[in-house]
């Protein structure tokens, strides 16, 4: 192998940070040195919003791992939807809230193939939980589905077949503190949200299935 090829081999392996929902979302950072995250121009990773600090949060790549750290911000850096109180080692799959106005998603390598984690045979749809990705028909959801969308698709993946009601929908994805005030409403609003990504990749089959007065199931016929 080539010094050129190895290089880019290591390059591959460093940690991502994916911003999902918010401004940047789509946009993606090698964390292989330390990223500060802020409103501040000289910041590594940008976001115009008045309720981010100008040096908001850092991501610091060590040799156990990465870890975030909040900067003294104003409104706080938030952790898989807890605030950040000290620093935390990461860990892959982990959501960072940065003051509530863009959310990142960290992943420990740029993996690009799917490892069939997950139950039941492999369709056309497929989810890597250990990289939170999702392939549809061969091809990968980008940017990545939301934390929300992709809890309920893989709950659906995890009974593939099965129908789940509505209280089990919403108790997994807002958690079971917060579901008794989720609406219909909001539950409808965040499948047709998903419905749409994934027809976006594949508008010829309708991966989820209504089944009135019980609930949804996915349908995800064979690759």
């Amino acid at each position: 192998m080539s010094r050129e090829s190895k290089q880019t081999e290591k390059k591959e392996e460093y940690p991502l940070l994916i911003a999902q929902d918010g401004s940047l979302k789509g946009q993606r950072w090698s964390i292989s040195r330390a990223l500060v995250v802020g409103r501040e121009g000289n910041c590594d990773v940008i976001i115009a919003d008045r309720q981010v600090s100008r040096y908001h949060a850092r991501f610091t790549p060590t040799n156990e791992g990465v870890i975030l750290e909040d900067m003294g911000s104003k409104n706080g850096t938030h952790h898989n939807g807890r605030e950040l109180t000290s620093p935390v080692m990461l860990q892959d799959g982990d959501i960072v809230a940065v003051s509530l106005a863009q959310e990142f998603l960290f992943l420990t390598s740029d993996s690009t193939m799917p490892l069939a984690d997950g139950a039941g045979t492999l369709g056309r749809l497929m989810i890597d939980l250990r990289s939170r990705r999702v392939w549809v028909n061969q091809q990968q959801v980008s940017p990545p589905l939301s934390a929300q969308q992709f809890k309920l698709l893989w709950l659906l993946y995890e009974k593939q077949g099965q129908v789940i009601d509505r209280v089990e929908l919403v108790a997994t994805v807002w958690g079971e503190e917060q579901s008794a005030g989720v609406s219909d409403q909001a539950l409808d609003a965040l499948i047709r949200r998903l419905r749409d990504r994934l027809a976006s990749l594949d508008p010829t089959h309708q991966y989820i299935d209504t089944v009135r007065g019980h609930g949804i199931r996915l349908d995800n016929p064979p690759a």
